[in-house]
């Protein structure tokens, strides 16, 4: 409660009504109207950030004309019209402080017109105080608008110096994670490896033991014949699942070639429109590839194989009947210019808890999923020297971009 009212009086804004009340209490103008005016005039400054400074402003030189008009040019409140001139040079540029100053001028000159020429003549010493108290509104406005614009320049680098710290950091947090992740793909690498060959050999004469039982087991016995059959399925099974495992782990043998990374999408996508099934086959891939975009190093098998899993991915995403385009660009990246190939759909989406375990191997949302398909695809971006990141809104779709090198 006791800071509430600073929401709506700050401790400047009691000091101008304090300075303004002070003025007005001591003016030597006979009648109330020049004290109203100056309160009034006060009142304008403390509520100039809510009205707004072009309001302000016009209301003050409104205000200053009233409170020159009993005494005009003999006036001791002309230099209330500094007011309106130096809020103008802080919040505006030059347009908008010549303007204001212009207005003051005239306001202050306009009482030449009230002067009876027949009786009164101003002497030389009269137009030298003339002129200077005219020349006090621009000087005030140039030194006021120099100043302001020397820490509007300074705040512009300040938020640039801020902005460019914070994409610095932005970085450095997508390298940490990168690091972390790669390091525990190298350990998770190293035991699938370890694993798999341990369990190759016990698998094949689990294999060849079912297949000897179903041989010897007579034709009566067909509860016998069955489970063998189980048996040698589910070893090939295992055998596919450990073969994925050997994929992930093992060092990939790269054979980097230049070529042309839309022949390549070509493949991809011909591909897929051949294999497609169930769900899938209803899914339609546009594309829209960039003129400009050079040859690419790249392994065509592996790389075909990480993007062709990215198309599968984005069509399972999808609805019946949805559209996923293949989409290239040239860009500039931090590590220098790149091609960009996205995979874009507009499917169920990606949680935003799972944005940043998808890469992580043995990380699935699928009942039926391992979690390895995307693990595998970032080591094959990765071993080609480039980078994968999404993007997926929950409901409304997901971009996976892939950032080859140019080389």
């Amino acid at each position: 409660m006791g800071s509430g009212w600073r929401r709506y009086l700050r401790p400047q804004d009691v000091v101008w009504l304090l300075l303004f009340s002070a003025l007005a209490f001591l003016s030597p103008e006979p009648g109330p109207t020049a004290p109203a005016l100056l309160v009034a005039v006060g009142v304008v400054q403390v509520l100039e950030p809510r009205i707004g400074a072009k309001a302000a402003i016009v209301l003050q030189l409104a205000l200053c004309y009233g409170l020159l008009w009993e005494a005009g040019l003999n006036s001791s409140f002309f230099i209330v019209l500094l007011f309106p001139v130096i809020s103008s040079a802080i919040n505006f540029g030059v347009r908008g402080t010549v303007l204001t100053t212009l207005a003051a001028c005239a306001i202050y000159l306009s009482f030449l017109a009230l002067i009876d020429w027949s009786t009164q003549t101003l002497y030389r010493e009269d137009w030298f105080e003339l002129s200077i108290r005219t020349m006090l509104y621009p000087v005030s406005g140039f030194l006021t608008y120099q100043l302001a614009e020397a820490n509007r320049e300074k705040t512009r680098k300040l938020q640039a110096a801020a902005e460019e710290l914070a994409e610095a950091n932005r970085h450095l947090q997508e390298a940490q994670a990168e690091i972390r992740r790669s390091e525990r793909l190298a350990a998770l690498g190293q035991l699938t490896a370890g694993l798999a060959h341990e369990l190759r050999n016990p698998l094949g004469t689990m294999k060849t033991s079912a297949e000897l039982l179903s041989r010897q087991v007579s034709s009566e016995s067909e509860i016998a014949r069955e489970m063998a059959g189980y048996i040698a399925s589910e070893v090939d099974r295992t055998n596919s699942l450990i073969t994925r495992f050997l994929d992930f782990a093992k060092p990939a043998n790269m054979r980097l070639q230049k070529g042309d990374l839309a022949a390549l999408l070509d493949r991809v996508v011909e591909r897929f429109g051949r294999e497609k099934s169930g769900a899938m086959a209803s899914v339609t891939v546009f594309k829209n590839y960039s003129p400009d975009i050079p040859p690419v190093a790249f392994d065509e098998q592996l790389l075909e194989r990480a993007l062709l899993n990215l198309v599968v991915n984005a069509a399972q995403a999808s609805p019946g009947g949805g559209v996923i385009t293949v989409k290239t660009r040239r860009v500039e990246t931090t590590t220098g210019p790149a091609v960009e190939v996205a995979i874009i759909d507009r499917g169920i989406g990606i949680q935003r808890k799972d944005l940043e375990s998808i890469f992580n191997p043995f990380f699935t949302t699928k009942s039926d999923g391992v979690g390895l398909g995307l693990a595998i695809v970032s080591k094959i971006i990765d071993e080609h020297g480039g980078q994968i990141a999404v993007e997926s809104t929950p409901g409304e779709g997901s971009v996976f971009r892939v950032y080859l090198p140019v080389r």
